[in-house]
């Protein structure tokens, strides 16, 4: 498209930022409207992957972040007696990939210091409502915002906006949640492998590099306990020295590295949401990141999803037409890559976060065998990479990316 728009981003997490700034730097005019006071991440750590890093470098992002986050080479998980039940390695699919553990304040400040100057950023300005047909904003204290030629919505999981552009298909929360935490890397072995622990699928431990953030240059791991979301109320009534002795019955190595943690309050306690909608725009308003497409963080895509949706977004405006074909081409290139997973996160989750014994003694058995199979193997290795476009197919990444990782080891 020629025109430059008037653009209202709503929401400030990854999706939100990356489209604030890909929009804004294509020469469109961009307001952000964040409903806290002061925005800042939401989480511990992340785990990027060769797709969501593929956008840090098209937005020339990628070396800031290399230097602050932990190359991931390796996901090892493992039964609580200690025998292995997945160890995919990047390595398997191409020796110049791997994956990027961040921390989310790391990330956070690498998309901020990127938005240009003249975007404008309404901090405490929670949105309740979008006129899709006319541009306009409506906050939570009465305020109008706009005439805007095209409203994104990046609101998140429990997105306020996706049924204005249409009812979900799907939308519910999942019943197991998660705690979160940072702990410092200290002599961790496995600095650059992502390890998990299973007790069948009813506790799930994980621990991951995560590298360090602007202003602190200490190494951190990002620590994982799932926890049925009924069951959060009676972990804080039970303290934290009572749930650690429960780590360190499942995982002594992991528990040694929570020596900092004494208050139920270090912990984020986290839900997650699987939503699909058949439509992700109407007329100005256009859903982007968990808002179009929240799922289960077992495949650890959300993140790379909501950079490669800003990416599609930027590039569908870039095309000759007008809005809406700009629009629905956006929707139609995300959904190809979503859908599948999607619908794996949806099947996989009862694998490792359910009270399902016999379906984990499946998955103990089958999972490893699974791994070695040639063409099961790089099956697996290209949903972990994100790069499993559909059921068959590939999304090949850029040679020059590529190249960007072998140059920066």
């Amino acid at each position: 498209m020629e025109a430059k728009l008037h653009v209202a981003v709503i929401g400030y997490g990854t999706a939100g930022q990356a489209a604030a700034v890909l929009l804004a730097r294509d020469g469109h005019r961009v307001e952000v409207f964040e409903r806290v006071p002061e925005p800042g991440p939401v989480g511990a750590g992340l785990l990027l992957q060769p797709t969501g890093l593929q956008v840090l470098w098209r937005m020339q992002l990628l070396l800031p972040a290399l230097v602050h986050g932990a190359p991931i080479r390796r996901l090892y998980g493992e039964a609580a007696a200690g025998c292995a039940v997945m160890d995919m390695c990047y390595a398997g699919l191409d020796r110049r990939l791997f994956g990027l553990g961040m921390q989310r304040g790391a990330l956070f400040s690498l998309l901020a210091n990127a938005l240009p100057d003249e975007v404008q950023l309404h901090r405490g300005t929670g949105v309740v409502r979008v006129d899709h047909t006319l541009g306009l904003v409506h906050d939570e204290h009465g305020r109008i915002h706009g005439t805007f030629d095209l409203v994104v919505a990046a609101d998140g999981s429990a997105s306020q906006l996706r049924q204005q552009v249409e009812a979900t298909r799907l939308d519910r929360v999942y019943p197991w949640g998660a705690l979160w935490c940072l702990v410092p890397l200290g002599d961790w072995v496995w600095n650059d492998e992502l390890r998990q622990r299973y007790v069948a699928a009813r506790r799930m431990v994980g621990l991951l590099p995560v590298g360090t953030r602007p202003g602190n240059n200490q190494p951190m791991l990002s620590f994982f306990w799932s926890l049925p979301m009924t069951e959060f109320e009676r972990w804080q009534q039970r303290g934290v020295p009572a749930w650690l002795e429960d780590v360190g019955a499942l995982w002594p190595e992991a528990a040694s590295r929570m020596h900092g943690i004494t208050a139920c309050g270090q912990l984020a306690q986290a839900s997650y949401r699987d939503t699909t909608m058949k439509r992700w725009y109407r007329d100005r308003l256009v859903l982007m990141g968990d808002a179009a497409h929240s799922m289960s963080p077992q495949l650890g895509q959300g993140v790379n999803m909501a950079l490669m949706d800003a990416l599609a977004l930027r590039d569908a405006l870039r095309m000759p037409g007008n809005l809406d074909s700009a629009l629905a081409h956006y929707q139609a290139q995300r959904q190809r890559h979503v859908s599948l997973y999607q619908f794996l996160s949806r099947w996989l989750t009862p694998l490792f976060q359910s009270n399902l014994d016999l379906v984990a003694k499946v998955r103990d058995v089958s999972f490893l065998p699974m791994g070695r199979l040639p063409g099961s193997r790089g099956h697996m290795l290209r949903v972990l990479s994100g790069t499993q476009q559909g059921y068959t197919g590939k999304l090949q990444l850029d040679p020059g990316f590529m190249a960007a990782l072998a140059d920066n080891p």
